[in-house]
């Protein structure tokens, strides 16, 4: 599934929709800006578990499994792939179904190649 959010929205706001749609997880692997503690007790309660290292600012951190955590690079090499496409990258496109449109001809590129 794929959710498109507006540009000022922080992305742990549409998580828990992106979530709801997807069958069982046993992980969630993510970055530090999915470090809430209301996302933590949302994926506690699916019975998924959080990698997700901790803010600095967090007393005491919440200790995370490394060695998964490494595998979050293949998504981040998958996200700068698509960001190859100039169009998506600047995001040219004023509409939403526009741009969709667009990042999803880019993964068929991608897939495709």
């Amino acid at each position: 599934m794929l959710l498109l959010a507006p540009g000022n929205l922080h992305d742990v706001t549409m998580a828990p929709s992106l979530l709801a749609s997807t069958g069982c997880l046993e992980r969630h692997i993510a970055d530090k800006a999915y470090d809430t503690n209301s996302f933590r007790q949302l994926l506690t309660q699916l019975g998924i578990e959080a990698v997700i290292p901790s803010v600095r600012r967090r007393k005491p951190l919440i200790p995370h499994d490394a060695l998964v955590y490494r595998l979050r690079n293949l998504i981040e090499r998958m996200f700068g792939r698509i960001k190859d496409f100039r169009r998506i990258a600047t995001r040219y496109d004023k509409l939403a179904r526009n741009f969709l449109a667009s990042v999803a001809i880019a993964a068929i590129v991608i897939w495709w190649i």
